[in-house]
């Protein structure tokens, strides 16, 4: 797809990602949404940042940093846009949207609500912060320290996998 072609291409996309944050109940990051666009259309992750701005700039959607992560949401114009528009998208993409939306909405939510990072502070001083996330607020979050990049990132990546084991665990604990 060039940016260059068809106009009605290019409306049609920016239309999509309309339908898809409409769909939404809380704001999502900029990787979620490219997800679930990803899911219903091959689209180039360079035109997809474009009509993003686009629709920034004409107010259709909205962005807020939550937790140091651009997030969008569909505006009221943006709704309005979408109604005298909706008729652009083609039935079958709408019904891609409308039957695979659900699982992979599922599955990226699981993913921004399950949050680690590691800060280096020194050569051998790395602070690794954990988080849980739940309707775009910070349920739980703990810090520790890691003497090493390695374990720095060994932490990480065992948060990432094991939140859900580890979490209960640790209220446990605090709750005895």
């Amino acid at each position: 797809m060039k940016l260059t072609q068809d106009g009605e291409v290019l409306a049609e996309n920016k239309v999509l990602i309309l339908y898809i944050l409409n769909k939404l109940e809380n704001p999502i990051t900029n990787d979620g949404l490219l997800r679930l666009v990803l899911s219903v259309m091959d689209m180039n992750y360079f035109y997809f940042q474009q009509f993003l701005l686009d629709l920034l700039e004409n107010q259709y959607i909205a962005r807020f940093d939550i937790d140091g992560k651009h997030t969008y949401s569909i505006t009221e114009k943006g709704q309005e846009a979408l109604e005298l528009t909706l008729d652009m998208l083609p039935g079958i993409m709408k019904l891609k949207v409308d039957t695979s939306f659900q699982s992979e909405l599922t599955s990226t939510a699981e993913e921004e609500s399950i949050v680690a990072e590691f800060t280096p502070r020194s050569e051998n001083d790395y602070t690794v912060t954990c988080k849980i996330n739940e309707n775009n607020t910070c349920i739980f979050e703990v810090s520790v320290f890691a003497g090493s990049r390695e374990e720095a990132k060994k932490i990480v990546d065992n948060w990432k996998e094991n939140a859900y084991r580890i979490y209960p665990e640790i209220l446990n604990s605090l709750n005895k």
